[in-house]
């Protein structure tokens, strides 16, 4: 019974939450276009998320480099997952630098970074978008509750307003498998 009344208030939180996102749609194609410009110019997506936003970052950069629903080309997409680099640059530099140290040595102008953060306020973040910003890569952010400190600092913003991190990232995987689908026409 207890099981039945979550699943349905999570319908119903889900239903409530996906009205509110509608008006995200004009920013879908705003990232379908700064995906399709950053593959033809011969770049790549390098996307990066801490804790089950680490998973979203691996998840969406699998589907674009192998498959979503359909055989095609491979699409360039890395996840800036890495545990060895990871553990290395928080043990050598601190944890604040993880993204924006692979962001420095993999990221060229043109390419496209992609950062999922449900608060918008984690630090390895917000350095990894300052410094793509310096570099000249187009920035893309996937933020929850009210944006956080990340909030209107990337090129193209998607910001969820919940205050539950499942929700936000259930939200995060409707926009990017969205995206995947998209790819899977064009490639």
């Amino acid at each position: 019974m207890e099981v039945t009344k979550l699943y349905s208030n999570a319908l119903v939180e889900l239903s409530e939450l996906l009205g509110q996102i509608q008006p995200l749609a004009p920013m879908m194609e705003k990232m379908a276009a700064a995906m399709q410009q950053t593959w033809d110019r011969g770049g790549k997506l390098l996307i990066a998320g801490n804790g089950g936003s680490a998973a979203d970052a691996m998840h969406f950069a699998e589907e674009l480099v192998s498959r979503f629903e359909k055989d095609r080309r491979a699409l360039a997409a890395i996840a800036l997952c890495d545990p060895t680099v990871i553990t290395c640059t928080a043990n050598d530099f601190g944890y604040d630098r993880i993204f924006s140290r692979q962001v420095e040595g993999l990221g060229q102008k043109g390419d496209l970074l992609v950062l999922f953060s449900t608060s918008g306020n984690s630090m390895s973040i917000i350095k990894a978008l300052e410094l793509a910003k310096e570099k000249g890569l187009t920035t893309c952010t996937f933020l929850g509750r009210d944006g956080g400190k990340a909030k209107g600092h990337a090129d193209i913003e998607f910001l969820i307003p919940h205050k539950k991190s499942h929700r936000i990232q259930e939200c995060h995987k409707l926009i990017f498998h969205t995206l995947c689908e998209w790819a899977d026409r064009i490639a």
